[in-house]
This record gives structure tokens, C-alpha cells and sequence, in this order.
């Protein structure tokens, strides 16, 4: 039996541009890869956000950072849910994403509760060794050309979570992404817009997004 193939930030590239993102099996089985279809993506146009999340979003109550603390993100976006025995995301996947978050391809979002005098100067955390601030939600993804892939998020407070995804929709908009690939619709999801397309037309979408110079 040949020896599986090392996951390396080079093959995760290659896979991306092809649609095509892997899973554990669990936190120590093998790594299967997926191109599903139906894709679901989230049309950066036609974002929703409720109206209470989006005064939560404006109220300050959380402080959203970027890249600030994509090691902790991806941690503990690794952690089961409560309703789940097992994670897709193994230390293998931890490390290949490392990698590519060290290339500057792979992003994170980050919410924080802030200590009330930290709040009251504006301030914006450090990092994780900064006691001023909490980090209580995030999510994670990966940019290549003008296209996002949404990989997961963890939240640790009310809408903490969403809150990055949110912040993530505008600044997507802002840089000029024109695709951002949700991979599977679920009802959780699917609250914020998100569509089913057959594959097929993901990867025509895929193509044309790769071509944009969209910079983080």
C-alpha cells in the first residue's frame, strides 16, 4: 500500500484552485478530501444579518481583530462541539494551516471581550498573552485571488462568532473578493444568505475569482 500523500501548504494551494478541501476523520484518523456538490457559497451582495446581530456588531461590546491570533482560532475551532464525539480537524490539518498562515494565505477573524479599562481607551488586544482582553470567538479561511473559503468558527460568548462574520462580509467587500465558498449549507448558515450551486457552476465562479487580485 503506497504511503499517504503529506499534507503541505503547497498541496492545500494546489487543492483550493481546484475546489477541493480535505476533513479528518477524526483528531487521529486519515484525511479525506471533498468537492461537494451541491457548493454552498454565501453571495458577498446578498449577506443578511439580523438586526439584533448587526447592533451587536456596532456596539463595540466586542473588539475584531485580524490575524492576531490565528494559532488559538484554529485550536480551538478543532475543539468537538458538545453534540459531536469527534473533530475533522487533526494536528495535521493544525500544522499544514500553520504553514499557510505563515505564507500570508491563511487568514483568521477574532472577537475579544475587552477588561472595562481597556475598553474605556480604545485600546486593541496584542495577543493572547495580553490580559487586557478575552478571546471568546473566531473563525478561519483561506484567501487565494478573490476568492475565500470559509473553513470554520468557535464561539466562547452570545455571537461572538457571528460578529467576525460579519466584520469578515465587509471586509471581503471592501478588498474586492468576489467569492466566498462556505463549502456545505446548514441551517445555521443558511440564516446569513447562503445558496446551494451545482458544482459545476462553484468552480466556473472559482475560475473567474481566481483571476482577481484582491489583496487581504
Amino acid at each position: 500500500m503506497a504511503a499517504p500523500i503529506p499534507l503541505t501548504p503547497e498541496l492545500l494551494i494546489h487543492a483550493y484552485r481546484q475546489g477541493v478541501f480535505p476533513m479528518a476523520r477524526s483528531r487521529h484518523g486519515a484525511i479525506d478530501w471533498y468537492s461537494p456538490d451541491p457548493r454552498a457559497i454565501l453571495p458577498l451582495d446578498a449577506f443578511h444579518a439580523s438586526h439584533s446581530l448587526g447592533r451587536r456588531s456596532r456596539s463595540g461590546r466586542y473588539v475584531v481583530t485580524r490575524d492576531v491570533a490565528f494559532h488559538a482560532v484554529i485550536s480551538a475551532c478543532s475543539e468537538p462541539r458538545p453534540y459531536q464525539k469527534q473533530t475533522w480537524i487533526n494536528p495535521a490539518i493544525i500544522r499544514a494551516y500553520a504553514g499557510l498562515h505563515a505564507m500570508g494565505v491563511a487568514h483568521s477573524v477574532e472577537s475579544w471581550l475587552p477588561r472595562d479599562e481597556a475598553r474605556a481607551a480604545g485600546q486593541t488586544p496584542a495577543g493572547l498573552d495580553d490580559d487586557r482582553f478575552e478571546l471568546v470567538g473566531g473563525l478561519y479561511g483561506v484567501a487565494l485571488g478573490g476568492a475565500f473559503f470559509g473553513e470554520s468558527m468557535f464561539s466562547k460568548a452570545t455571537d461572538a462568532s457571528k460578529v467576525c462574520l460579519v466584520h469578515l462580509v465587509e471586509h471581503l467587500r471592501e478588498r474586492g473578493f468576489v467569492l466566498l465558498d462556505v463549502q456545505c449549507n446548514s441551517p445555521h448558515m443558511a440564516r446569513f444568505g447562503t445558496i446551494d450551486v451545482p458544482r459545476e457552476e462553484f468552480l466556473a465562479k472559482l475560475e473567474a475569482a481566481l483571476e482577481v487580485g484582491a489583496p487581504w
